[in-house]
């Protein structure tokens, strides 16, 4: 059965006009309808935060749970009934802060989740307060001063804690959007796509460098496994390895042509690479990559959950409750 965007949604979205979560959820619903699945046989978790609103706007399953818990909930949503679609959608606090030790442990085990990470640097229900991706010197309402603390890169806490998916993308971005999200679906594991976006009221513009189509010709590399790591307004530029490090280069000086810019490798078990891609773009004259950055197969925690049980159910003497009874000694009472 073929599906349309129109087939997903549900209600009328209560975000502030402008707002990245807009964006994204147009996104979303187109992602679902062109990926197929049954709107019965999907659900969507969240947790609370603005983001955290979208299961009430989608005609699937979903549960509007509580604060950092969404992918504890996702997680035994998913273990319980394996053939469920299960999307997990957190805002940066959300996720990072109160939900990090899910987030962390949900990657390790490699559970079969699409896991978005919508991020806007910022606490916007709470109206403003600094989140664990807010910039060290950022200042708000619970950092009048300038926040001292460093922030979590996303990219870099994923890649800890072993997982085998990261993607990312910018909210206003729609086609590559659904892109990544398909990729995240057909990704068996625990997938990780983070989506970059303002808060209009909060903190807006703090991705205004790649927030439009000229921003992101200048300052950001849409990678592509195979494909070389081309980027700029001209595809002028490339990126080759130096030492440890990575190296911008302008293709046609010095000798340089496409033959030496290295080739994005997203199936790559060592990391190494993949990492470095992931965390360009901070202020270091590097561009913000964007696409699949890594998607590495491993076995998901849902199928050993599943195997182990009809391993163990094979071995048993019994398979249901009657015969559990029949094992032990029977008495007749007359």
């Amino acid at each position: 059965m073929s599906y349309t965007a129109q087939d997903y949604k549900k209600g009328q979205p209560r975000w502030c006009p402008g707002c990245g979560d807009h964006f994204f959820l147009a996104s979303l619903h187109k992602a679902m309808a062109e990926i197929g699945v049954d709107p019965w046989n999907t659900a969507v978790i969240s947790g609370i935060g603005c983001s955290s609103r979208l299961p009430h706007y989608m005609a699937t399953y979903g549960m509007n749970t509580i604060h950092g818990r969404a992918a504890a909930i996702a997680t035994g949503c998913k273990v319980a009934n394996p053939d469920l679609t299960v999307w997990q959608v957190s805002g940066d606090g959300d996720g990072l802060a109160i939900g990090g030790n899910h987030f962390i442990h949900a990657n390790r085990r490699n559970i079969n989740l699409n896991m978005i990470l919508l991020n806007n640097r910022i606490y916007g229900l709470t109206k403003g307060q600094y989140s664990p991706t807010s910039p060290r010197g950022f200042v708000s309402k619970s950092s009048p001063y300038g926040t001292v603390e460093d922030p979590f890169r996303p990219a870099e806490l994923c890649f800890g804690a072993r997982g085998h998916f990261f993607a990312r993308a910018v909210a206003t971005d729609a086609p590559a959007t659904v892109e990544v999200l398909k990729a995240t679906y057909q990704h068996k594991g625990a997938s990780v796509c983070e989506i970059l976006q303002n808060c209009v009221i909060f903190n807006n513009g703090t991705h205004d460098s790649v927030y439009t189509k000229e921003g992101r010709a200048k300052n950001a590399i849409y990678v592509e496994h195979g494909k070389p790591l081309i980027f700029g307004e001209n595809n002028e530029f490339g990126l080759v390895q130096e030492g440890f490090g990575l190296k911008i280069v302008e293709i046609g000086k010095g000798g340089i042509t496409e033959k030496d810019i290295l080739i994005h490798d997203a199936h790559c078990e060592d990391n190494t690479l993949q990492l470095k891609l992931a965390l360009m773009g901070n202020g270091d004259g590097f561009p913000i990559a964007l696409g699949v950055i890594r998607d590495v197969d491993a076995p998901t925690y849902d199928d050993s959950v599943t195997a182990q049980i009809e391993e163990v159910k094979a071995a048993k003497k019994y398979h249901n409750f009657a015969e559990l009874l029949e094992t032990n000694d029977i008495w007749e009472v007359k």
